[in-house]
């Protein structure tokens, strides 16, 4: 089958080009939008990311151009409209999950930088400076964090967590048996931001959980509380985040996702000047901590994202009932 990549890197194609045995891949470097959908010349699939924007005119356009299948390389599918993918016939697949462990681990990771200042620690000590003034941090042991979402992901990071011995608390639509019996406590959505001492969030986004973070819920949480967002960015409104740090109510935020990272996540913009004055805001703050979308890279999830998208394809090719459709 011959197949269109967008907004492929170096990594994508080199397991990519390992792995694959049957297609005929063409990458591009460029997000898919209505324009450089005219790149498309006979390919029967497309494969995107999380920043390709597959609106109802992008579709439109894909049909027109005859492809017939929509392959996700990630989880998420809030990009697609899937209403319009339905209504004209083309199926869309995505990678559910590919490697739970490798984000609750960023986050964890997020987490530990924050509340320890090893940054600043590496920076100063570049510099020779090896003064220990305002890097004091705090014990993770005995704090309570709750859980936005015990998917895959979530699970995986209250498993982390208990291990460091906090008391993890978490909200969920459905509970998970396996995690209550290991001593996570599910509340409903405001106790579990009335209580905690760190926030991590590993839901969709939806319309029920876009802005779950807002002024409003900011309000509900403790003085110095810590955010820390692995997900979506849409889960969270950046101003009024920005607003909760300058009062010093919002303690720390780690971020490895951005309501508007698309044109920002995944380039190098270091010779150029960011337009987006919300982020640029943003990392003024010294209490908070920005990665570009980093929680799934590693190596085993590169791997098995290759793996289970050249699966998808190829059942779709053959005609096999597609595991990892979306339907919506």
């Amino acid at each position: 089958m011959k197949i269109a990549f967008f907004s492929t890197k170096s990594y994508d194609r080199d397991f990519f080009n390992l792995l694959n045995k049957h297609n005929e891949i063409e990458y591009f470097e460029t997000n898919l939008t209505v324009a450089t959908a005219n790149l498309l010349n006979g390919h029967k699939a497309v494969c995107v990311f999380v920043n390709d924007s597959l609106s109802r005119e992008v579709i439109h356009t894909l049909k027109n151009k005859g492809v017939e299948l929509i392959s996700l390389r990630c989880a998420g599918f809030n990009n697609v409209d899937m209403a319009a993918a339905h209504e004209i016939g083309i199926k869309v697949v995505r990678v559910p999950a590919y490697s739970p462990q490798a984000v609750a681990e960023h986050a964890l990771a997020l987490i530990m930088t924050l509340c320890r200042k090893t940054h600043k620690a590496y920076n100063r000590v570049r510099e020779n400076n090896f003064s220990l003034e305002k890097l004091n941090g705090f014990n993770l042991f005995g704090k309570t964090v709750g859980v936005v979402g015990t998917g895959e992901i979530g699970s995986a990071f209250c498993k982390i967590m208990l291990g460091i011995g906090c008391k993890v608390i978490a909200y969920d639509i459905m509970a998970n048996d396996e995690l209550e019996q290991r001593g996570v406590k599910y509340l409903p959505l405001k106790e579990v931001f009335q209580q905690s001492d760190i926030i991590s969030l590993h839901c969709p986004l939806n319309e029920y959980t876009k802005y779950v973070i807002d002024k409003n819920t900011l309000a509900q949480m403790k003085k110095g509380v810590m955010i820390i967002n692995t997900s979506r960015g849409g889960l969270i409104n950046s101003r009024h985040a920005i607003k909760a740090l300058k009062t010093g109510h919002l303690g720390y935020l780690g971020l490895d996702v951005y309501e508007q990272e698309a044109g920002l996540f995944f380039q190098d913009l270091s010779n150029e000047l960011i337009q987006d004055d919300v982020i640029s805001r943003l990392m003024t703050f010294p209490n908070v901590l920005i990665t570009a979308h980093q929680g799934f890279f590693t190596n085993e999830a590169l791997e098995e994202i290759a793996n289970i998208t050249l699966s998808n394809i190829n059942q779709f090719e053959n005609g096999i009932e597609l595991t990892n459709e979306v339907k919506v």
